[in-house]
């Protein structure tokens, strides 16, 4: 928590008094209170400390936020591992200290700084507050900060980044976790999120400077010092700009006579995705009106994610059917995440995954590419990317195609470096992914953007309408064309990080010490790839070609029937995640039988490695 002791200006008997009989707690629970100028977050610690409750204390103020897949994610609250004013300080004294070591030109070159539209009335926290006191920091210590005057979404500030010549950047989102969430995600000058080893740097400076220092706590100095820009008009009006680099078909989106419908899910995206479809030349698409302002308590949807389908993509599909709009664009709270849904002929609706509209984009991409580049355009300089949980559709295409395929670890940020170190490289990047619906198609912006997914995915459903095709039909013609890929995503809750860790470790001493499962069920088990250890038993010198990734649990089985299957945690939530895909040939194109093959190992990887009833695990539907 820092090196200084007991804070001076605490009555030393008032200390004594409340005393919990662990001086490693005493010392934090002084801190908080003598550091913390939020009324609210003070109060919660006082109110804990009245009551006695030690427990809890030591959860909230003896242990600290960690860089995760997204950044730094937790509850919004009072404690050293929540997301609150405090913290938001001291993470930022923390960067600011690191940059302060890396760029000489950092006060000139600038900071960015965005946020979303979230919120919590008992903490008296609110992104906007949050992206205020990131700004106070810096601009109190003389650094030029690029601070929007309004809520954008995520991918602007990684492309502000860029386009300013920034040295870094930070967004206040927790994206489409829960309402009672809050996160902190930094953008490196590359525009990429942050990797290792700048994460564990961080965290270290972090740890140097945790006493807030004088002007940490000015939100005010946003509208008062001079040294603060409003990069916002000029970001929004060069990112619609940009966009149009992969606009192929504008005649035909002016003429269209395809209607659409956006929910913005209660954030920030019906702004954005009303200008971006002005861009490429369309009528705007139908916004929801329930969801089409912000509101941080995310009122019409039981959890703001739109890729949990359906059910939370209600009142967009009846708005759909009333407004006779074929295809729903749902962008999640940020709006970096994209989820379609296409009214098929019987009237039903097709939600599409994640990986299916990677297929669905990887085509598109690839196929105006090829009729809008040069005849000397060398195929084999272009490249398309996804996180190794994925699909391996793109594998599939890249291989007939002749374009060079890559795959990453989970998250966006090993994509983004990985497609700047491509591009530094003259390669030509034309589009990346995530299954979790996050989408990058051309390279403005280096992270995953709903904007530009929704517009391109709007100009793809135009052109197939010209063709006598729709998205889903087109789909089942990528997979008779490249070999079906059948996979299934979906996640178990669990709130023990014991019984997690419990569940791995069986794993990897299955029925020896130190030996992972040769089979699962009925099914032989090829190759297992252990991200956790390194361990990669395809690998002549069994270690893994992708980094290690101690913070996380991930195993991946290659079965010998086709399938891989993965097993990881979440970066961001309490979540057991599973991801498993079946990749059939050109040709084997009985989908009910792959998908009975998939379904029948499913339900053996958790019946014999999960062990849901067993471990007290929550399947995500109930």
């Amino acid at each position: 928590m820092g090196d200084s002791g007991a804070p001076e200006d605490v009555n030393s008997n008032v200390l004594v008094a409340r005393s919990t009989g662990d001086a490693q707690l005493d010392k934090a629970v002084w801190q908080w209170l003598s550091w913390d100028k939020n009324e609210k977050t003070k109060e919660q610690i006082e109110r804990l400390l009245e009551a006695g409750k030690h427990q809890e204390l030591r959860e909230r103020l003896c242990c600290r936020l960690s860089f995760g897949t997204a950044g730094l994610r937790s509850a919004m609250g009072a404690g050293f591992c929540y997301i609150n004013d405090l913290t938001v300080i001291q993470s930022t004294q923390g960067i600011y200290k690191y940059l302060e070591r890396n760029f000489s030109d950092f006060k000139q070159r600038g900071f960015v700084v965005g946020y979303d539209t979230r919120g919590q009335v008992t903490s008296n926290c609110s992104s906007k507050k949050l992206a205020k006191l990131t700004a106070a920091v810096l601009l109190a210590k003389d650094v030029l900060v690029y601070f929007f005057s309004t809520y954008v979404p995520t991918p602007f500030v990684p492309y502000a980044v860029q386009q300013l010549g920034a040295v870094a950047g930070v967004m206040i989102t927790a994206s489409h976790n829960r309402k009672e969430d809050n996160g902190y995600k930094v953008y490196w000058e590359n525009g990429a999120q942050i990797t290792s080893p700048h994460d564990k740097e961080i965290i270290k400076c972090i740890e140097e400077c945790v006493e807030p220092w004088d002007g940490s706590w000015n939100e005010n100095l946003v509208d008062t010092s001079p040294l603060r820009q409003d990069p916002l008009k000029k970001i929004c009006d060069s990112y619609m700009q940009d966009l149009t680099k992969i606009c192929y078909h504008r005649e035909l989106n002016v003429q269209s006579s395809l209607r659409f419908v956006h929910t913005s899910f209660h954030g920030v995206g019906h702004d954005y995705v009303q200008l971006a479809f002005q861009a490429f030349g369309f009528q705007p698409p139908i916004p929801v009106p329930e969801q089409k302002d912000p509101d941080p308590d995310f009122s019409t949807v039981k959890c703001p994610n739109p890729e949990e389908g359906e059910s939370v993509l209600e009142l967009s599909l009846r708005l759909a059917e009333k407004e006779n709009a074929k295809v729903v664009v749902a962008t999640d709270p940020d709006a970096d995440r994209l989820a379609v849904a296409e009214q098929q002929e019987n009237g039903s609706w097709k939600v599409f995954t994640g990986n299916e509209l990677a297929a669905l984009f990887g085509w598109w991409m690839f196929s105006c590419w090829k009729q809008s580049c040069s005849p000397d355009a060398d195929v084999s300089n272009v490249y398309m990317l996804a996180t190794t949980v994925s699909s391996k559709i793109l594998r599939a295409i890249a291989l007939k195609e002749g374009f060079h395929f890559e795959e990453t670890l989970p998250g966006f940020k090993w994509i983004g470096s990985r497609v700047k170190n491509l591009l530094d490289n003259g390669k030509e990047v034309l589009f990346a992914f995530e299954e979790s619906i996050g989408f990058m198609c051309g390279t403005s912006v280096l992270d995953k953007d709903g904007v530009s997914a929704a517009v391109v995915i709007a100009e793809m459903a135009t052109y197939l309408q010209g063709q006598g095709l729709t998205l889903a039909q087109k789909l089942v013609d990528i997979y008779e064309t490249y070999g079906y890929h059948i996979s299934k995503t979906s996640y178990f809750l669990c709130y023990d990080p014991p019984t997690i860790k419990r569940i791995f470790e069986r794993l990897r001493n299955f029925e020896d010490p130190q030996s992972y499962p040769k089979c699962c069920g009925i099914y032989n088990i090829l190759h297992v790839r252990d991200i956790t250890t390194g361990y990669d038993s395809s690998q002549p010198n069994k270690k893994s070609v992708l980094p290690v990734s101690k913070s996380s649990q991930m195993i991946t089985f290659t079965f010998q029937n086709g399938c891989v299957a993965t097993l990881r945690t979440s970066g961001t939530e309490p979540k057991i995640k599973y991801y498993a895909e079946m990749c059939a040939l050109p040709g084997l194109s009985d989908r009910s039988v792959l998908e009975e093959e998939l379904q029948r190992l499913i339900e053996a990887l958790i019946g014999n490695f999960l062990e849901p009833a067993k471990n007290g695990l929550t399947w995500r539907s109930a």
